[in-house]
Formats: C-alpha cells, sequence, structure tokens
C-alpha cells in the first residue's frame, strides 16, 4: 500500500503547459484531425516556419520553429493549417478561467502556459490534488496538458516537460536537487546551445554538476546569469509568482517570400508601422521608442533604434523615424529576408497644446480622429484592411 505523502511545507508552485496547443485546438474544432499528423505553421513553399505540431507529427520528427519546408520533408502527409490565432486566444482565455477558478496568483507566461502559486495554508488542499484537479477540467474542455509541481517557477517548468502529453510531475519539498541532478543542463531555460558547448568543454553536462560549481566558475563561463544558474541547478529560486504583467513593448514583424531589395523594404515597412500604431491603439498606449529590426538573405540580423521626445501612437509620426533606421541598416545592394518594427517605452496617451500655438497640435488630433474611423474598418474587416500608401494616400484591400 503506497504511503500517504508528508504534508506540503512553503510554497507551492505549478507549471501548467498545454499540449501542442494550436494543434490540439484544430483537431478539437475538426474531429477528422484527430489522430493524424498536423502541422500549423506557414506555407512551406515562402519560407513559413512551424508554429506547433500535433504528438503524431512531431513522431516524424517535426518541431515548432523548424523551417516549414524541412517539416515537409519529414512529414509528407501531415495536413497542414494556418494558424488561426483569434481562436487560439479565445480557448486560452477559456482555459485561464480554470486556473483562476482554483487561485487568483495566475501569472500567465505565454497564450499556452501559466505559473500558478497554490501554497496551501495549514490544512490546504495538497498540491498535487490541485494539479490533477486542473488536468481533469483541461480534459473535459477536450485539451491536454503536462503540470510540473515544485517549490519554484524554475523546478516547476522543467518537471512540466518531464511526461509529456498529459502527464504530472511531482518535485516535494526537499526533493529538488535529486531531481536536477541527473538531467541535462539544457533542461535548465537560458542555457542554450553555444552555453552548453561551453559547460561541456569543463565536463559539466548534468544540472547536478552544474550545481557543485561556485559563483565565480559560474561567472566565468556564463556571464553574469552564471550564479543564477547554479543556484537555479539546486533548486533555489525566489522569483514569485507575478499576477499581472505588463507587456513592455508591441512589435510586428512579417518574413517575406522572395529577398527585397532597400527600396522594396521601404515601400513595405508603411503596412508594419501601420499594424503595429493600430496595436498600441487597441491597447490604449504611446510609446516613445522605435525600434527596426532587418534579418538579411545570408541571415544575420540587426537593429537599431532611436527614441523620440513625444509619445505616439500615429503610424504618421513613426515612419518616417522608422524608415531613416531602415536606410541606416540596410545598404544599397543588400537583400532583405525579414522585416520588423516595434515601439518600446510604453505609456498612457497624453495629449499637450503646444506653448505658442495649436497648429501641430491640431494637426496631430485629426490624424488622430483619421486613425480612430480606419480602426473601426480594421477591427470590422482585419488589421489588413486598409493603410497607407508609400506616398501616404490610403490604400484598401483588393477583394
Amino acid at each position: 500500500m503506497p504511503r500517504e505523502p508528508s504534508p506540503w511545507e512553503g510554497r507551492a508552485v505549478l507549471h501548467v503547459d498545454m499540449d501542442a496547443f494550436f494543434a490540439a485546438v484544430e483537431q478539437l474544432d475538426d474531429p477528422a484531425l484527430r489522430g493524424k499528423p498536423v502541422i500549423v505553421g506557414g506555407d512551406p513553399s515562402k519560407r513559413g516556419v512551424v508554429a506547433t505540431a500535433s504528438y503524431e507529427a512531431r513522431a516524424y520528427g517535426v518541431r515548432s520553429a523548424m523551417a516549414s519546408a524541412t517539416a515537409v520533408r519529414l512529414c509528407p502527409e501531415a495536413v497542414w493549417i494556418r494558424p488561426r490565432m483569434d481562436r487560439y486566444a479565445e480557448v486560452s482565455r477559456a482555459v485561464r478561467e480554470v486556473f483562476f477558478g482554483i487561485t487568483p496568483l495566475v501569472e500567465v507566461a505565454s497564450i499556452d502556459e501559466a505559473y500558478l502559486d497554490v501554497t496551501p495554508g495549514a490544512a490546504g488542499e495538497d498540491p498535487a490534488l490541485i494539479a490533477r484537479r486542473i488536468a481533469d477540467a483541461v480534459r473535459e474542455m477536450g485539451l491536454s496538458c503536462s503540470i510540473g509541481v515544485a517549490t519554484s517557477k524554475s523546478v516547476a517548468k522543467i518537471a512540466s516537460d518531464r511526461n509529456k502529453p498529459g502527464g504530472i510531475t511531482v518535485v516535494r519539498p526537499g526533493e529538488e536537487e535529486g531531481f536536477l541532478a541527473p538531467l541535462p543542463v539544457g533542461a535548465l531555460g537560458g542555457i542554450g546551445p553555444s552555453a552548453q558547448k561551453r559547460l561541456a568543454r569543463l565536463g559539466i553536462t548534468t544540472l547536478g554538476a552544474l550545481a557543485s560549481l561556485d559563483g565565480r566558475q559560474a561567472r566565468q563561463v556564463l556571464g553574469s546569469f552564471g550564479p543564477v544558474a547554479v543556484q537555479r541547478a539546486r533548486g533555489i529560486d525566489p522569483r514569485p509568482v507575478v499576477v499581472e504583467r505588463s507587456r513592455k513593448s508591441v512589435s510586428s514583424e512579417v518574413t517575406f517570400p522572395a529577398d527585397l531589395s532597400r527600396d522594396d523594404a521601404v515601400a513595405r515597412l508603411g503596412a508594419l508601422v501601420e499594424k503595429t500604431a493600430w496595436r498600441l491603439r487597441v491597447r490604449g498606449v504611446t510609446g516613445r521608442t522605435f525600434v527596426v529590426k532587418v534579418r538579411f538573405a545570408d541571415l544575420t540580423t540587426r537593429t537599431a533604434q532611436t527614441t523620440v521626445e513625444r509619445p505616439t501612437d500615429l503610424a504618421s509620426e513613426m515612419l518616417p523615424v522608422a524608415q531613416e533606421l531602415l536606410c541606416a541598416l540596410v545598404r544599397p545592394g543588400a537583400k532583405v529576408r525579414l522585416l520588423g518594427f516595434g515601439v518600446s517605452s510604453l505609456c498612457e496617451p497624453v495629449f499637450q497644446m503646444d506653448l505658442f500655438g495649436v497648429s501641430s497640435e491640431g494637426s496631430r488630433l485629426r490624424d488622430s480622429a483619421l486613425e480612430k474611423h480606419l480602426d473601426q474598418i480594421r477591427e470590422r474587416f482585419g488589421p489588413d484592411a486598409v493603410r497607407r500608401g508609400a506616398g501616404g494616400s490610403l490604400q484598401g484591400r483588393q477583394p
């Protein structure tokens, strides 16, 4: 007869990770897809990437962020589906309601994962039982999730990946080091392939070996993250579950089916700026720092940014600055594969009349009024329904 676990002492954190979320939603909405290899992602003929693959597709070696062309070669019989982000967001909100029905201490890490603080009181419910209730509720929705239960966020996240799909891995208080020690160093977030190679040259391939380093050694190998990584390899991670985390930036980017010249990239930048400005207005914020991102044909990536004096949510004010940044990044003759535009230093909208006149602010208010009318069109017909042309005139989407 299994021994009853001792009462949970101290903090308890769950990491809930939805299994193959986008593909699972597609299989939920279309039962004919169940049991079939499903890939949600971009067009393989146009440099798309895999957003999510069902576990049937993963059996062929398909993984998230893989080039779509590679995924087609690995799994030619897969069913390809373009992402439906609005639908995934809708289902994500429904799953989130399950979490908030358990505890108000929920940190949404992404559309398909969250941390929950379920620290029990003196007679509170065991966290492992709470995890089971969540998994059962998600299963009743026709979906699946994997859950890690531990005393910290980092251990819970590692645990949630140990028994996929649909598993619950519990690391009780005092078991952290024993659980972590045999795992590869790459299991810890923040240690990517290059860091793994540097550690391997020192003979450090497991979290147990990493935990034995002192702070000075760790800093030499992993920089400022080194001492933190050693602590987390020991199961020590005091970070709290942050209930509401404000987004620090808003951005848009696009990978082009064919490389663009510098002039073509400048012409296409306007659509990205329009979309980002619209997203700012939807969130009710403005921004002062503009960032342009460029990935070239050889896959090198460069960014440039600048901060303006007055925050804005108007594309007409952002675009000239963005074009200057782009022209500084891209030499004549260079070929552009990916283009992105982002805004940070976000704040609430503030309108202030000029000290010596109202003409410039009046023009700005007129632009703002125009954008509100355009936003109504976008809300009804989609974000790409109308945008400014290269010369500033408005263009509608062709039927």
